[in-house]
């Protein structure tokens, strides 16, 4: 249990480190000077020292929302598969649970961006409702399927089953949802394509438009949301679809799977230097796309076994 505990605080600690991380390795691949990937701690510390200031448009909405945002991802931490062989997990919380407490967490950071009552803040909250909407089927149909593979429908007997024995046979499905995931991981944490989170250009931005009114503490907890969520769909795909390291020592698989998390944000600062924003109404046919390789993953292990 002691083990279980330290696992969750470290990854809540690291979290702000993996987008810093992304951000400075994109600023090298840019042939920029990188920000410090320490960046993260720095932000939250000064947001704490600033006055918050909330829209007299506002209800008490905008006071408890940043809170509410974060707490259903800090729920979601304590259910994902373990780091290390002989850690305590929770075995029995299926896709459905996971998809609907991020789910929970966007509403509330949509009412948030709405509560403001200002231009911004609904356009934000209208474009995350879209793009949602086309996220969350798609995510409980991969997680489904990998766990279908695994053996079982609880997320963390699943990533050990795969951690214990890999469906070789099933790699083709496998593939298929490893590459669902990967495209839901980008779209639900707001990075490219999808959205630029380093943009204020009112005709691009998403999540961002939805926390212009929100600063001081209540930007810092949001930020920290942001950071949480990244690292609990950076988590699942080192889980589920690099399924290596757990059979070492505590130490020696804490650091293998530190290290698959850095090879996750490496591959997302890659994908995002290489490419541009799309369009808006562009974004349904690249999430459609995560939609049919979950259901050719789904098809590929019913049909033909593969």
């Amino acid at each position: 249990m002691i083990l279980y505990l330290v696992t969750i605080l470290v990854l809540f600690l690291i979290a702000p480190l993996l987008l810093s991380y992304i951000k400075s390795l994109k600023m090298v691949l840019l042939f920029k000077r990188p920000a410090s990937i320490m960046q993260g701690y720095r932000n939250f510390a000064k947001l704490l020292q600033k006055e918050t200031i909330i829209s007299s448009e506002a209800s008490s909405i905008t006071r408890y929302a940043p809170f509410l945002v974060l707490a259903p991802l800090v729920v979601v931490m304590f259910y994902l598969p373990p780091v290390c062989k002989g850690s305590y997990y929770v075995s029995f919380v299926d896709a459905f649970t996971i998809t609907g407490l991020i789910s929970l967490s966007t509403f509330f950071l949509m009412l948030l961006g709405l509560d403001g009552a200002s231009a911004f803040g609904g356009m934000g909250s209208s474009r995350e409702a879209f793009i949602s909407a086309l996220v969350e089927p798609a995510m409980v149909l991969t997680v489904f399927s990998v766990s279908l593979m695994a053996g079982n429908l609880g997320v963390g007997q699943a990533g050990v089953n795969l951690a214990e024995h890999f469906p070789k046979e099933h790699m083709a499905s496998f593939l298929f949802a490893a590459i669902s995931f990967f495209i839901l991981l980008i779209a639900e944490n707001g990075r490219l394509p999808v959205d630029n989170p380093e943009t204020h250009l009112e005709l691009t931005m998403v999540h961002e438009a939805m926390i212009l009114d929100v600063t001081g503490v209540f930007l810092a907890i949001i930020e920290t949301a942001a950071s949480v969520k990244f690292v609990i769909f950076a988590s699942l795909f080192a889980s589920l679809f690099l399924p290596f390291g757990l059979e070492y020592a505590a130490p020696v698989a804490f650091v293998i799977f530190l290290f698959k998390l850095f090879v996750v944000s490496t591959a997302v600062a890659l994908i995002e230097v290489s490419g541009a924003k799309l369009r808006l109404f562009k974004v349904p046919n690249l999430l459609g796309i995560a939609i049919v390789f979950a259901f050719l993953s789904l098809i590929t292990f019913y049909v033909l076994g593969a």
